[in-house]
């Protein structure tokens, strides 16, 4: 499916979760995520699934906003899962808190977009015992979420009947961090597949969890983001609305309360 309307044109092939790009746009040959790449991080490490889960390709751009984006730090990336489940999961990543961003000193906060079908970005405060905070948030086309900086999260797709695709504003100085969600065995809620095909969640008992919050995708006037324009597009329209994503010190009186 192109999806031109978004700010870029990508195209994304159903079967082979491979992207091509239109005239103008460049960005590299995806990576593939294996099922035995995030074993560490499920309910089941044993568990059958589709394989690759996922592809993802970082660096996706306007030819002409190459150098723009460089010196801001900023990197868009583009994700696409497949559908089905693993084992009694839906199809997600493994979870991880990301790396600090040497240019900023910070580990940084992540922008999405949902493009296709829906997907729940769970995030939880610390990657420790205690993981403080813990947020599900369900997302579908056009609706946007933030992870704030250094929360551990995943994205999983929330629909196991059919793939899930989504942008993402990132820092330039990207690298994850999985030494906590590994230690643990995982994110500090587990999401199951019922038989209904609804989603719920099983606690982590490596963690002292005290309650999982669950709620739908909300806009952020607070960060300068319009709720209805593709990211993509506001960055070319306004680049300061996105820029935090790699400056978050700028906002660093709002991160301490901020939730997705």
């Amino acid at each position: 499916m192109r999806q031109a309307a978004l700010g870029l044109d990508v195209e994304i092939d159903a079967a082979t979760m491979e992207f091509s790009y239109g005239a103008g746009v460049s960005g590299p040959e995806p990576e593939f995520r294996t099922l035995d790449a995030i074993r560490p991080s499920l309910l089941d490490p044993n568990c059958s699934g589709p394989s690759p889960v996922y592809s993802i390709a970082m660096d996706v751009r306007r030819k002409e906003d190459e150098d723009d984006l460089k010196a801001r730090y900023l990197l868009f990336g583009v994700v696409a899962y497949a559908a089905g489940r693993l084992g009694k999961e839906p199809v997600r990543s493994q979870g991880h808190v990301h790396a600090i961003a040497p240019h900023s000193g910070w580990s940084p906060p992540e922008l999405y977009e949902i493009w296709e079908g829906t997907a729940i970005i769970y995030a939880q405060e610390f990657a420790a015992d205690d993981p403080g905070r813990c947020i599900a948030v369900t997302a579908g086309p056009g609706e946007k979420v933030v992870t704030p900086p250094g929360w551990a999260h995943a994205v999983i797709n929330a629909d196991t009947s059919r793939r899930m695709v989504f942008g993402a504003w990132c820092d330039r100085q990207y690298g994850f961090d999985y030494t906590g969600v590994r230690a643990h065995g995982g994110l500090a809620y587990f999401p199951i597949v019922t038989a209904d095909g609804a989603i719920e969640w099983v606690v982590n008992h490596r963690y002292h969890a005290t309650g999982l919050q669950q709620r739908k995708a909300r806009t952020y006037p607070e960060l300068g983001l319009g709720p209805v324009a593709p990211i993509y597009a506001q960055y070319r329209s306004c680049p300061e609305s996105v820029e935090w994503v790699a400056q978050p010190q700028r906002l660093v009186q709002l991160w301490p309360k901020f939730e997705p």
